[in-house]
């Protein structure tokens, strides 16, 4: 804001009312056949009943919400929350759904007839990531919040069981080692312990080594130091090497044959919020405050195509199949195709916006540029964008 000399008051600058104006213009595009929603999308999975057609949604006003892409759905809501909701997870038995909440409590609701369940309480700050798992016949659900631990939960009781330190700063993201565990190979074998790999704003990678009766790190591994700060993503892909997004504008392939090495390095820039990868096609998909949807050859690393849609900050991004389904801060959810039909078709599109925009008789598509700003820490960076989510939407 900048000041009116005459009254001393404070008015949008010119640089607030540009970017308002882009905003607003860029709004209207139906790029990615939006699904517009009441408030900001936080975080995205996808619904298990229905894997390729409908996922559920973390919102900020503090609710859950079940999206039907097809048909554009989305009038099954989770309600409970009064604070922003910032992950969400399914039970193993698929019953459940659990919210993590700014409130620092996870929330539990019946997939069934969506009444509320237990409620998990024990963290000290807000909780970003979950996700679940079963071990030994029990359902677990660990968390990570901005107090930088970690907890081990029985699903079933709401019982705590472990808590895990060692970060310094916020845990961001939570993802299961596939090599120590498969949701249905290890459920049937009734397997006993997992690994769990944390990414935190501290730029620390850890993996963790969990059961019903302990949990630990695991002590024989350094934390996984590849990026210069805070880390937001973390996902495994068929191969078992993990991909990461970050606050330093990039996502990294990392070899785990090469002790978790980076392999593949793409400049998003700005800074990466989601990463995803097609494991068909053979793409990575980054996203982030840049608002743009990069499809990336996650063999050699080379930009493939850019989507523009969205007009506020990504927040999550899913594989559905062939479509990469992402949500963003402008309450939108996306869906993009990966197919190669439909990437030259798009690609093609908007060669033809470019020349027509140098002959001077076509409009180009809204930019999405945004500033290059990083990530310096995360009490900062977090107060902003809980000021900001619990602004009005």
């Amino acid at each position: 804001m900048e000041k009116d000399e005459k009254s001393g008051t404070a008015v949008p600058g010119s640089h607030s009312l540009a970017e308002t104006e882009r905003k607003s213009l860029k709004s209207t595009n139906k790029n990615g056949n939006p699904i517009r929603l009441p408030s900001k999308i936080l975080a995205v999975v996808a619904d298990p009943s229905n894997p390729y057609d409908a996922v559920f949604i973390a919102e900020s006003v503090g609710s859950v919400r079940r999206v039907t892409l097809e048909v554009g759905e989305k009038d099954t809501i989770f309600r409970g929350p009064t604070a922003p909701v910032t992950s969400v997870a399914i039970s193993p038995d698929g019953k459940r759904l659990l919210a993590g909440c700014w409130d620092k409590t996870i929330w539990s609701w019946s997939l069934q007839n969506r009444q509320p369940l237990l409620r998990y309480r024990g963290h000290t700050d807000f909780v970003k990531c979950l996700l679940t798992l079963k071990l030994s016949k029990t359902d677990l659900l660990v968390s990570g919040a901005a107090d930088a631990s970690i907890t081990v939960w029985d699903l079933q009781s709401a019982e705590r069981l472990h808590v895990l330190k060692g970060h310094s700063r916020g845990i961001l993201n939570l993802a299961l080692d596939p090599a120590t565990y498969h949701p249905e190979i290890s459920i049937l074998a009734g397997r006993q312990e997992a690994i769990i790999f944390s990414a935190g704003s501290d730029r620390e990678i850890r993996r963790w080594r969990i059961s019903v009766e302990k949990a630990e790190q695991v002590e024989a591994e350094k934390p996984i130091l590849v990026h210069d700060t805070s880390v937001y993503c973390l996902r495994f892909d068929a191969d078992e090497d993990l991909w990461t997004a970050s606050a330093d504008g990039t996502t990294k392939c990392l070899s785990r044959s090469r002790g978790f090495q980076p392999d593949t390095t793409m400049q998003h820039g700005d800074y990466v919020r989601a990463v995803a990868v097609d494991e068909a096609g053979g793409f990575a998909i980054t996203a982030g405050r840049s608002e743009d949807i990069k499809v990336w050859d996650r063999g050699s690393g080379d930009l493939v195509h850019v989507y523009e849609g969205h007009y506020e900050e990504v927040t999550g991004l899913l594989m559905l199949g062939h479509r990469c389904v992402s949500v963003g801060i402008d309450a939108t959810v996306r869906v993009w195709s990966l197919k190669s039909e439909d990437l030259r078709a798009a690609r093609g599109k908007k060669e033809e916006d470019q020349h027509a925009l140098l002959r001077g008789d076509g409009i180009r598509s809204e930019s999405t540029a945004a500033g290059d700003q990083s990530v310096g820490g995360l009490t900062e960076e977090e107060a902003k964008e809980l000021d900001e989510l619990m602004q009005d939407d």
